[in-house]
């Protein structure tokens, strides 16, 4: 019976190559194969190998404090860095931008389906998630710094349509965190938040004659896993590396919770009314746009608003919430957690999640507005030397009927208070939000409303839709003037058409708004 190798994170650091491509596993804080990645920095910073490496992963690794991905932060260790979302890495964020590697933020959706074509060894796929932002050739193709020239993405027409094609490559070696092997090497997964794209990972670096390492808890007997749980077949893996618990948290910093893997349910319970807040009026005004039945993805800040008021107002069964990560209903987490969902009723590999999105799956979307111009146009991935990057906003925005982006009106000490079911901007923040022309195009208005979709942008102070012939205000807050509080806090006039609407008086009430009675 064949047996898999068990080595230590040393030996499995050694297997890597000078100017090997090298991807591993995980979703911001969770699923990381800490113990690899560390084995990796420290034997480049004590011989200077492995060097200029190709590192690519999907989504984003890591929580701002050198674990994760940003082990691989050294000048010389990386060539290239391939990667969908970077927020949680900012020291490869300095790196690209002192132009020490090539880098490139793309679609995180389309990276997990390009691990399935490699794996086929298919040539590539073509999409159309992406037309019109940053990630298409036209507007720089996802490259981030002036050293950065491949193009990655290509524009091709197929059938008389054009689609982004992103082209398959060779992956020479896979760092991939499970729960438990057999002597056999069969990894199961069921303490991890999600199975996310490690079946497509080890396929690709095995079918296309690269190594695949896992990390895992414990190592059984033979035939000692249940097969229903088994993700990664032994048969697609080569080597074995039994971690110390310290680097095997199912997420950074945090305690073992197994109603995040699915093996456990926690009690539902009613949460606290939240506190009257910017965040909660956005919040009230995103709940009056619920329908019943209705499947839904929820952004990080002001949109997880959303989700606490429908809970507060006892409609939060009127939506069956969605994580990019893989996870259908219950409730997503956040901090370095995000990506894990308590009670799922589901969790589902990442690139059949985004399959489902970027066919159109959801029904609403609730997203972050960081700024937004004229055209309706959302940046959310770079402001300046900053690459937050898109992860899965693209796909979740572009094919999705309706989408509310939320946020406060403006940044940077805003400061926001309701008195008599008014607003009352105690201090305006520093940085104006809607400006005439966005730094980076993560969402193009333009592209919505070819594709007929409803697009909304909710403030604490006022709402706008977009149409046609551009921005439109449609709803103001009581107590707010429209002249020094809204249009003198813009770079650009919207269109008014007439007075705007007041924007409606339970949002701003401290008792709840009775939308359960209102059914």
């Amino acid at each position: 019976m064949r047996q898999v190798k068990i080595i230590t994170a040393e030996q499995a650091a050694e297997l890597i190559k000078d100017g090997d491509t090298l991807t591993t596993s995980g979703f911001v804080g969770s699923a990381i194969p800490e113990a690899l990645n560390k084995a990796v920095e420290k034997r480049f910073l004590e011989t200077g190998h492995p060097n200029n490496i190709t590192y690519i992963y999907a989504g984003s690794q890591g929580n701002r404090d050198g674990r994760g991905a940003e082990h691989y932060a050294h000048k010389g260790l990386l060539k290239r860095y391939i990667a969908g979302h970077w927020a949680t890495v900012p020291k490869l964020g300095e790196m690209a931008m002192n132009n020490e590697m090539e880098a490139y933020n793309v679609s995180q959706g389309a990276l997990v389906q390009l691990f399935r074509e490699i794996a086929g060894h298919r040539p590539g796929i073509l999409t159309k998630i992406g037309m019109g932002t940053f990630i298409d050739p036209r507007n720089g193709g996802g490259k981030v710094n002036d050293i950065t020239k491949e193009d990655i993405i290509e524009l091709v027409n197929f059938q008389g349509e054009d689609y982004l094609f992103y082209k398959s490559f060779p992956i020479n070696v896979a760092f991939i965190r499970g729960t438990y092997a057999d002597e056999s090497g069969n990894i199961t997964l069921e303490k991890e938040v999600a199975p996310l794209e490690a079946t497509s990972v080890a396929q690709a670096t095995k079918n296309t004659g690269g190594i695949v390492v896992v990390q895992v808890e414990k190592v059984a007997k033979t035939g000692a896993l249940d097969p229903r749980l088994v993700k990664i077949p032994g048969i697609y893996v080569d080597y074995v590396v039994v971690a110390d618990p310290a680097d095997h948290q199912q997420s950074l910093d945090c305690e073992y919770d197994p109603t995040l893997s699915g093996e456990l349910r926690a009690p539902d319970t009613a949460s606290d009314p939240l506190p009257m807040s910017a965040k909660k009026i956005i919040g009230r005004r995103g709940v009056l746009e619920l329908e019943k039945d209705v499947v839904v993805n929820l952004g990080v800040g002001a949109p997880e608003y959303v989700a606490s008021v429908a809970s507060e107002e006892g409609i939060g069964d009127y939506m069956t919430l969605t994580a990019e990560s893989g996870a259908i209903g219950g409730v997503p987490q956040g901090g370095a957690q995000f990506g894990s969902t308590r009670n799922a009723d589901a969790l589902l590999e990442q690139a059949y999640q985004f399959d489902f999105y970027d066919g159109g799956g959801l029904d609403l979307a609730y997203l972050g507005l960081a700024e937004c111009d004229e055209k309706g146009n959302i940046n959310v991935s770079r402001f300046g030397p900053k690459i937050a990057g898109c992860g899965g906003f693209i796909n979740i925005t572009q094919n999705t009927p309706k989408v509310f982006f939320c946020g406060t009106f403006t940044a940077g000490g805003l400061k926001v208070k309701v008195e008599d079911g008014k607003v009352v901007i105690a201090q305006e923040g520093k940085q104006k939000k809607f400006i005439k022309q966005v730094g980076q195009i993560t969402f193009n208005g333009d592209v919505a409303l070819e594709n007929k979709q409803q697009v909304m942008y909710i403030t604490e102070r006022c709402v706008f839709e977009l149409k046609a012939d551009g921005l439109h205000l449609t709803e103001v807050a009581p107590g707010i003037d429209i002249q020094t509080q809204i249009l003198d806090q813009m770079e650009f006039k919207p269109i008014i058409d007439g007075e705007p609407k007041v924007m409606d008086a339970r949002i701003f009430a401290d008792a709840l708004m009775g939308l359960k009675e209102a059914e």
